[in-house]
């Protein structure tokens, strides 16, 4: 009796893809490295133009963008991805002001880190932004989980939200969020009339397992309602935010 032929090998699936785009020559190698250790395929530029050149060119799973870049600044060159693509951005900051952070997660970016930054630091938020990217919210253990039939569609007067296909749409049109509008919305359309403060978003949203940013909260709730429309959301001042029924 024969031995049955075996069939081919599963693929390996393949390495994350990242783009890293910064000036400095040493930053550059040294993340670069760092992050190849953990296993991402990572691509290089030094400019924001050539930036926008290789993510035209290939796909990739996350950026990672200087703000300071010559020629096309890393806020313009996250504007420019946003046009055709809701990949997850990671914005990197020089100054801890508020200018280029405002600035960054006005234009599209997902999260941001300020330069010095430990390489476990940039990983963790890496993890945090590619684990938004590809898996719905997990419910808290203090708040009412989201509907456990994950093909239910939530309706919200003219907000439809699909949370098994993980779709937006207002009045009927798809709405096109990126992965950090989206999973904060689910969050919000799970707590309805529900006041969420800002630290609550931060550590089921972003992630945060210390005192985060309540900027990107702010700016990200800011984006929703461009796209959702400024009533949905609710600021609740000296608190956080409820979403409207």
């Amino acid at each position: 009796m024969s031995s049955p032929v075996p069939g081919p090998a599963p693929a390996a699936p393949r390495p994350v893809r990242v783009l890293l785009v910064e000036d400095d020559d040493l930053m550059r190698r040294s993340f670069a490295v760092a992050l190849e250790r953990y296993g991402y395929e990572v691509a290089v530029a030094a400019d924001g133009l050539a930036g926008l050149e290789a993510f035209r060119d290939r796909e990739f799973d996350l950026l990672v963008l200087d703000v300071m870049l010559p020629g096309l600044d890393g806020i313009g060159l996250c504007r420019r991805v946003r046009e055709t693509s809701l990949v997850p951005v990671l914005m990197m900051s020089a100054r801890g002001d508020g200018l280029d952070v405002v600035a960054g997660l006005e234009a599209g970016a997902d999260d941001y880190v300020v330069k010095p930054v430990d390489t476990y630091v940039l990983v963790a938020r890496i993890r945090s932004l590619l684990r938004r990217a590809t898996y719905p919210p997990p419910a808290s253990s203090t708040t009412p989980e989201l509907p456990s039939d994950q093909g239910e569609l939530l309706t919200f007067g003219e907000l439809s939200i699909d949370t098994g296909g993980l779709e937006v749409f207002v009045s009927g049109t798809p709405v096109a969020l990126t992965p950090t509008e989206l999973k904060l919305l689910l969050a919000f359309a799970a707590h309805p009339g529900v006041v969420l403060e800002r630290h609550t978003l931060l550590r089921d949203v972003w992630e945060y397992g210390w005192d985060g940013d309540s900027r990107v909260v702010d700016l990200c709730v800011q984006r929703l309602r461009k796209k959702l429309g400024r009533d949905r959301i609710e600021t609740v001042r000296g608190f956080g935010y409820k979403f409207r029924r």
